[in-house]
């Protein structure tokens, strides 16, 4: 330990935009950080994601609307939200909870619990990129599309919920022609919309690449190929064990492993369960450059600027982690999103990817102390863990590094 009683030195499991936020971060607080990762660095859903840094959007997913929404779709392989037929006992269980969520109540709580998070987001962002991490990020405002005004009748008082609640989103309602002029992707069947204003997007796989080296070059060590089998007090040090028999150790252990948190979240108190949301992605040319993102609230589909391209991505499927991709899925998503799209040549994709999101019951992240001494969590995001990555890194080090647990992490006690 140091003079002050924090750690000198922490191993961080997991090599995403989360996991290395945090090393960053302790790094910035004077830690020795050794980053371990099973597969490398942005391997899950840091890489595959819709790259969006959009506090306006980071709204928790337990909104009751998505309940009926949900039980109306449960085993429609087409869906946006797809449950396969399976005996897991862990997933329905997960599930039910997850629906005893699903109410204003609990919404409202993820909402005011998610405040400080949004409000300090791209500042955080904006901390990293001027001081190492050279991907930079791009101000743009997301277009969110309908077929018409009713559809968006739905975002609307969801927007409106959140700013009553104390944040502020601006946004802007479109209908009929002038909706094209604000993306030239949106088809003429696109006849309601919603622009909003203040966010951003990166390239989220360059983003976390550059993450990485930023920790490198501040004296970081990142080891790839490091499966983790356990951890253990070995004389006051953690010891950080892999299936190869190789250890690490370290004053502090983060465990930031994303849809794969309880595995060993469990053994240190973490109750909440952790479950995939898979989220699938794919890039293909289009005939104009792409201004902005463009969000299809109706069919849960994002799309971004993405390399020159339109990166798209879509679903929530509720299946193993480490499930292979179904490609029924990626048909679904062309299938929901052509209708509202032009100029798009769907049949030249390329980097079709699918990767797990962590989501919880209750709309809300883990993030701190665990009941193991020394033993910290950070994960259960959802689909906004680009955007929160770094402002859990920066809120979680100083926990780490003072003892004292920062009022916005209450809200996100993993072992509530």
């Amino acid at each position: 330990m140091g003079i002050d009683g924090g750690p000198r030195t922490a191993v961080v499991i997991g090599a995403g935009v989360v996991g290395l936020s945090t090393a960053w971060f302790l790094q910035e607080r004077g830690v020795d950080v050794t980053v371990v990762d099973r597969d490398g660095v942005a391997a899950g859903a840091s890489w595959g994601n819709a790259g969006w840094l959009s506090p306006g959007l980071a709204i928790p997913l337990n909104e009751p609307g998505v309940l009926r929404y949900g039980l109306r779709s449960l085993l429609d392989r087409s869906a946006p939200l797809h449950v396969p037929a399976t005996p897991d006992v862990g997933l329905w269980s997960f599930l039910t909870r997850f629906a005893v969520h699903c109410n204003w109540k609990s919404w409202g709580r993820a909402v005011r619990a998610n405040l400080p998070f949004n409000e300090e987001c791209l500042e955080a962002f904006d901390v990293l990129t001027a001081n190492g991490v050279d991907a930079p990020t791009v101000e743009a405002p997301i277009m969110a599309a309908f077929e018409n005004p009713k559809q968006a009748l739905g975002l609307l008082h969801e927007l409106e919920r959140v700013n009553a609640s104390g944040q502020e989103i601006r946004y802007t309602a479109f209908e009929g022609d002038d909706l094209g002029k604000q993306a030239p992707q949106l088809s003429p069947r696109a006849r309601a919309g919603i622009r909003l204003d203040g966010q951003r997007h990166v390239d989220p796989g360059e983003f976390t690449r550059s993450l990485a080296r930023a920790v490198v070059a501040r004296g970081g060590t990142i080891r790839s190929g490091f499966r983790v089998t356990g951890v253990h007090d070995d004389s006051g040090r953690l010891s950080v064990r892999s299936g190869a028999g190789d250890s690490v150790s370290g004053d502090a252990v983060v465990l930031a492993t994303g849809a794969w948190l309880n595995v060993l979240g469990r053994e240190w108190g973490v109750r909440q369960p952790v479950r995939a949301g898979r989220g699938y992605s794919f890039t293909v040319p289009t005939e104009e450059a792409v201004p902005g993102p463009i969000y299809l609230p109706a069919v849960r589909v994002a799309c971004t600027p993405y390399q020159g391209k339109l990166r798209v991505a879509g679903t929530m499927e509720f299946r193993d982690a480490d499930a292979p991709l179904d490609q029924r899925r990626v048909d679904a998503i062309i299938a929901s999103a052509r209708p509202l799209l032009t100029g798009v040549s769907w049949e030249e994709r390329t980097d079709t990817w699918v990767g797990p999101r962590p989501v919880t019951p209750d709309g809300r992240p883990l993030i701190g102390a665990t009941r193991a001494p020394g033993r910290f969590v950070a994960g259960g995001h959802g689909m906004w863990g680009l955007t929160h990555g770094p402002i859990t890194g920066r809120m979680l080090a100083e926990q780490i590094t003072t003892g004292k647990q920062p009022a916005a992490l209450r809200d996100f006690d993993p072992v509530r």
